[in-house]
């Protein structure tokens, strides 16, 4: 688990992403260069909470898998417009063509009057898909990076990055969008009226199986009970759950082995799922359920399923976005 802080990632150099594209395409190759990376070893910590005391109950938290953030303002009006008090965010982008090279996370803070947690999943060795491209004024990303985000209206304690077991299939595989990093968790604890709570914003792996989701799952809890044993916790993001050729949610094992941990999962009617098309994923084969928190002594209501089209009618991402309640612990 990665504890330290800083209030700038230093991202690679566009030599260096160069020189990282040309390594050996092995996981020991990976390993080795990203423990010399220091963005892919810290938690960006930025943004002002709106408020110094303990968060009180109820208060709303948002999941949202932003889809690289086309629209930072827009994307944090729709936010606004929920009345979260905590959000948890992927696939952010920061310094990439695509999203203009804005830093989408800090953006999306600054007009909700957030702190933020801002952790790398992937340094982008690449422009981005097909589709992505048409969005690049630039031939290059003058960062190049990309992961998960949590914000918040009351200060942000003992944050914490953590990596999820993989295989760096984004590395060392054929793909159209050449990476370096993993899978990843990023966390906080805050202080609510009635005590402290850990909350952890994450983005499981899509070009994969059920079997390998369910062991990031397990690794993503061990790592948490290490951490902060035995207390109250929220994790929720995108756990792209039955994203694979049946599209059964209910095929993923990792539902069980969080129960089996004291965990209980939210995500809104069973039945309405949470993906849709939009402007970067234009024609998808299936409609998906991928977004769910998961609670541990707490009891959470009203959870649901809020469209990502804009009052325009523009889809701000290929994911809807999820709310729940906290109405104290459990």
């Amino acid at each position: 688990m990665i504890r330290e802080t800083v209030g700038r990632l230093a991202a690679p150099t566009s030599v260096e992403r160069a020189a990282i594209a040309g390594l050996e395409k092995s996981i020991a190759a990976h390993d080795a260069h990203m423990a010399d990376l220091a963005c892919m070893n810290a938690v960006e910590a930025g943004g002002s909470a709106e408020r110094a005391e303990p968060l009180p109950f109820p208060f709303t938290v948002a999941a949202w898998n932003l889809e690289r953030c086309l629209f930072p303002m827009e994307s944090a009006e729709h936010l606004g417009a929920t009345g979260a008090e905590i959000v948890l965010l992927s696939e952010m982008d920061d310094g990439m063509a695509r999203t203009r090279q804005r830093h989408t996370t800090a953006e999306v803070a600054e007009e909700l009057g957030m702190a933020y947690l801002y952790g790398v999943e992937f340094v982008e060795l690449g422009l981005g898909s097909d589709t992505e491209l048409e969005f690049c004024k630039d031939q290059f990303n003058r960062r190049g990076l990309h992961g998960n985000s949590l914000l918040s209206t009351v200060p942000l304690h003992e944050a914490f990055l953590l990596r999820l077991p993989g295989e760096r299939l984004w590395f060392t595989g054929a793909v159209d969008q050449p990476r370096l990093g993993e899978r990843m968790a990023i966390g906080a604890v805050i202080n609510t009226e009635s005590g402290s709570l850990v909350l952890a914003s994450t983005h499981f792996e899509s070009a994969t199986t059920a079997s390998y989701r369910e062991r990031q799952m397990v690794g993503l809890i061990d790592a948490l009970e290490e951490a902060f044993p035995g207390r109250p916790m929220l994790i929720g993001g995108d756990l792209n759950t039955g994203n694979h050729a049946d599209g059964d949610f209910e095929a993923e094992g990792l539902f069980a082995r969080a129960a089996e941990r004291g965990f209980t999962r939210h995500g809104g009617p069973l039945d309405v799922m949470t993906t849709r098309p939009s402007l970067i994923t234009r024609w998808p084969e299936r409609s998906m359920k991928l977004d769910w928190f998961l609670s541990r002594g707490l009891a959470v209501s009203d959870t649901r399923i809020v469209s990502s089209l804009s009052p325009a009618g523009r889809p701000l991402s290929d994911h809807d976005l999820i709310t729940c309640r906290i109405d104290g612990f459990a």
